[in-house]
């Protein structure tokens, strides 16, 4: 379940609830909180299987995290509370059907050498949260309860991959493009024609990119302009600039593996990419499970190879930030 804690990656979170009277009130270390709702359900244990959706965002409305854009639960395995007001504490005070909203300020969130994201302003770090499932450990084994929390998290990928085609159709009848379908099913739509050769097996393209989920979230971009845009948490320490990308080397996700060598100098093109060329039924950071997503690129450049270079050696991977990088 380690892949799925997404929000738990911001930061070791403080987290603390009271009652379900209406209005914020004030706990340990700060925390502002309020509940929404309860069921009167059993409340969360220590070794209970939580999935809960969940929107993180800073007091000015930048959101920082979504569970609806990444389009899949948070999934997580709660634990004894590792310091006051953290969020095993919180737990322990929901049940499932229950929802809150709980503002914990950023000093705090973000003590004992756990640095803010780049970009990050404001005093709170606000989360609203519903508890969507819990599957209680209680007293049975270990090969009973696991066995459950499989058969919840296949059950929830099969609806996921069920959705899929529907997302697809209604994204590009929502976008209004006119995209030609590859054999693979890859989606794309040139919005401008480049011109000269198309890219082969080997070359070297540079290229321009903002992937988005169909939502609309966008989740990377190689153009500063478009984060600063999208509100997104711009990092100081990145350079903002094209990518290189050995096409058919298997690099980078299949969909673009396939859809770069369709666009030669110049083009610009929108490719909409289902799950099964990309990141598949595992998914990857906020990109969940049978998740399509779609590019905007830009061919800025084609790199044929120097044929009298010496051959490189062979290194392993070492993932950057771009979304599109095979994992």
């Amino acid at each position: 379940m380690k892949k799925n804690l997404m929000f738990l990656a911001l930061a070791s979170l403080g987290l603390g609830l009271a009652s379900c009277n209406g209005g914020f009130k004030k706990a340990d270390g700060g925390l502002l909180y309020e509940i929404h709702t309860t069921k009167g359900n059993p409340t969360i244990l220590p070794g209970d299987f939580v999935s809960l959706n969940l929107v993180a965002k800073t007091d000015g409305d930048s959101i920082l995290f979504s569970s609806y854009d990444a389009g899949r639960q948070v999934q997580l395995a709660a634990q004894k509370p590792q310091t006051k007001g953290d969020i095993f504490t919180g737990l322990a005070k929901l049940a499932e059907g229950d929802s809150a909203t709980i503002k914990i300020p950023a000093d705090s969130l973000f003590k004992k050498g756990q640095p803010k994201p780049p970009g990050f302003k404001g005093n709170y770090v606000i989360y609203t949260m519903k508890i969507e499932k819990v599957i209680a450990k209680g007293n049975l084994s270990d090969q009973v309860f696991n066995g459950r929390v499989t058969d919840f998290i296949k059950s929830q990928g099969l609806v996921l991959k069920k959705e899929e085609p529907a997302k697809i159709k209604a994204y590009i009848a929502h976008q209004k493009l006119t995209v030609t379908q590859t054999a693979d099913t890859l989606y794309y739509q040139i919005t401008q024609q480049g011109s000269g050769p198309l890219p082969v097996i080997g070359d070297t393209v540079v290229v321009n990119y903002t992937g988005r989920l169909l939502g609309g979230k966008v989740f990377d971009t190689s153009v500063k302009d478009t984060a600063t845009k999208e509100k997104m948490q711009v990092d100081p320490m990145r350079k903002y600039q094209p990518i290189h990308i050995p096409v058919g080397q298997k690099r980078v996700i299949a969909g673009w593996d396939e859809g770069l060598l369709l666009l030669n100098k110049g083009s610009k093109a929108t490719l909409v990419v289902p799950s099964a060329l990309a990141y598949g039924e595992r998914g990857v950071s906020i990109i969940g499970p049978f998740t399509p997503i779609a590019f905007d690129v830009e061919i800025v450049d084609i790199i044929k190879p120097n044929p009298n270079a010496p051959k490189p050696v062979q290194m392993p991977m070492m993932p950057q930030a771009q979304a599109p990088v095979k994992k």
